[in-house]
């Protein structure tokens, strides 16, 4: 036993020499042996040789290498012994980035069989792949020289000759003196300790704003494998993505505890493979950015705080997937801007916006939903992307906004006024040029809109807008909510919508005093029951009254209230001097209404 024991320290003393003393370069799977080369040098034995025998035999370590998919190493005439290792390259991958060199740590299977194809060994059945450094004398030196050159996922045959192999001594019980040796070899990883990390890039997007940088906090995801192709981990199956700082120790940290407890995954000494999907880049100094898609021309005013805006919205995350959307709705989204109702982002990000404006607004997590995110469509910790388009915005202290677009060249002495009767054509739209209505068809006017200003028989803003005007003059009329159908929106008008008129004054009359439905340009008759007593009996039917009036209006004597069917105002006119309803008027009964107005002064005082 203390021979035993002294020759298995000699072995190691001796490994540890031609290894420069790396016991990390060693598989843990493997007993610590001095190489299979560094035993079978040529010379006469060593004391180390003698104590052979009282050593476990030591199983082969093996490597590849890439040629070009044929038999390599010199041929030696049929039936003479081979000069050289024989390489067969029976399969060698697509893509081979880098070959195996002097030095270069390989991980690889093999198994090895003498000619007859016996089995002697097989790492395949210790279920352990070797691991070891190449041209330092931890191998034969036939497998050495085989495994140079190889591709990982590269699969060689080597036929290793004695003098390369294990010469004329062998390994008692398992390698018989001046055997030939054949090699089945997969390499599966290669690295050297000068190498530093490897990064290609499969696919940047065309839209690059910015990249990673120290301290930013990133989301990705990712798919782990080893060189060979073998995975051992991945994001996706976890249903998240991988969230941490980079550059600030953090990235270290969290992969050390993602590999935690992962050993029968991954292999010691394994070079590792990730391919990775940035999903989104923040760091917490960022703020909002904006980009303008589109200005319209002629931007006479941006938004403020406290301004109340209408827009439409996509919101997405920065791989581009979609979360929200207001035109899936067929709904803006109505809010006030600076006030604290919508995220912090999009508060900033409006401001400064005008009407009919498409601008990007990136906002970094911590000026939106933070590191828990909402729902089950936005995570934490992730940037938003929101492509806005504004529609309109005002502020509930704007006024009308008016603008002449063109006024008759002719000297306006008269101009529109509460009570007057006008008419005119107009289109009316949203700020975004949605036509809402209008009194033109296929370019044809119509009868055109009519109304009395200042009787409430328009919206209040329309109504400031048509006085002043001229008969000819077009004007562009802004009405804010307020003044318009505020924010319950009327038939075919959204809530809140600021309206954009475009007006044509064609006509203009008139009006009459509050409560009058007729009106003499000058004086009454003097007689006046005597004049509406057509046929002299003492009493004046409708038929009288009627025909009275109309000869009044069309002698340009007296006019009646302008907008209103004239045989219902007749008759209006004609109820309220039949006092006791019968059909008929007397001349006690009939009373101007200044008359009236009057005695009705004359009793309250």
């Amino acid at each position: 036993m203390e021979d035993r024991k002294r020759g298995s320290q000699l072995w190691e003393e001796e490994g540890e020499k031609e290894s420069g003393g790396s016991d990390s370069l060693a598989s843990p799977s493997l007993p610590a042996f001095p190489a299979p080369g560094t035993m079978l040098r040529a010379g006469p034995p060593s004391h180390t040789l003698l104590r052979l025998p009282l050593l476990p035999p030591p199983p082969l370590l093996l490597l590849l290498v890439q040629a070009v998919g044929r038999g390599l190493g010199r041929a030696s005439p049929a039936g003479a012994p081979l000069e050289d290792v024989v390489i067969e390259r029976y399969h060698i991958p697509r893509a081979c980035p880098r070959e195996v060199q002097m030095g270069d740590f390989v991980r690889y299977h093999y198994n090895g069989t003498f000619e007859d194809g016996k089995k002697f060994d097989s790492s395949y059945d210790r279920h352990t792949l070797v691991a070891i450094v190449v041209g330092v004398g931890r191998l034969i030196t036939g497998m050495d020289r085989g495994l140079m050159g190889m591709c990982v996922n590269e699969r060689r045959r080597l036929v290793v000759p004695p003098h390369l192999g294990y010469g004329s001594i062998g390994v008692a019980g398992l390698i018989p003196p001046d055997a030939t040796l054949y090699f089945d070899v997969v390499l599966l990883d290669v690295w050297n300790k000068a190498d530093t990390v490897q990064v290609s890039t499969l696919l940047r997007p065309p839209h690059c704003p910015r990249m990673v940088q120290d301290s930013d906090f990133v989301r990705y995801h990712y798919n782990g494998t080893l060189l060979d192709g073998t995975a051992f981990d991945n994001s996706y199956s976890k249903g998240g993505t991988y969230d941490t700082y980079v550059g600030s120790g953090w990235l270290i940290k969290g992969m050390d505890q993602g590999l935690l407890g992962m050993w029968t995954v991954i292999p010691s000494q394994a070079s590792l493979v990730f391919h990775v999907l940035l999903i989104d880049v923040h760091n917490p100094k960022d703020t909002i950015q904006l980009e303008t898609l589109e200005l319209p021309p002629g931007c006479v005013r941006r938004a403020v705080a406290g301004d109340f805006m209408r827009y439409h919205y996509n919101g997405s995350l920065m791989d581009g997937t979609l979360f929200d959307s207001s035109y899936s709705r067929n709904h803006t989204y109505n809010t006030y801007v600076g006030q604290g109702y919508i995220i912090p982002g999009m508060d900033q990000g409006l401001q400064g916006s005008c009407m009919g404006e498409r601008r990007r607004i990136t906002i970094p997590p911590h000026l939106a939903y933070g590191e828990n995110g909402t729902g089950d469509k936005i995570p934490g910790s992730a940037v938003l992307i929101f492509d806005v388009h504004v529609i309109d915005f005002h502020n509930p202290a704007d006024p009308v906004e008016i603008k002449t677009l063109s006024r008759p060249a002719e000297t306006c002495n008269e101009t529109a006024k509460p009570g007057d009767f006008v008419r005119y054509h107009y289109n009316c739209s949203l700020l975004d040029g949605t036509r809402l209505f209008s009194s033109w068809v296929q370019g044809r006017a119509r009868a055109g809109q009519e109304a009395t200003l200042g009787a409430n028989k328009v919206i209040q803003g329309l109504d400031i807008g048509l006085q002043d005007m001229c008969v000819g003059e077009r004007r562009q009329i802004v009405v804010p909510p307020h003044l318009a159908h505020g924010e319950s929106g009327a038939r075919g008008v959204p809530g809140s919508a600021v309206l954009l008129f475009e007006v044509e004054l064609v006509s203009r009359e008139d009006g009459l005093p509050t409560g009058y439905l007729f009106v003499w340009h000058e004086d009454p008759p003097a007689n006046l029951f005597e004049d509406l007593d057509l046929n002299k009996d003492g009493e004046v039917p409708l038929e009288e009254f009627s025909t009275f009036i109309k000869a009044q209006v069309s002698e340009g004597k007296g006019r009646l209230l302008p907008g209103q069917d004239p045989e219902k105002t007749i008759g209006d006119m004609f109820q309220n001097q039949d006092r006791n309803q019968d059909g008929k008027i007397t001349g006690e009964e009939l009373k101007l209404k200044s008359d009236e107005d009057g005695e009705r002064v004359h009793e309250e005082l």
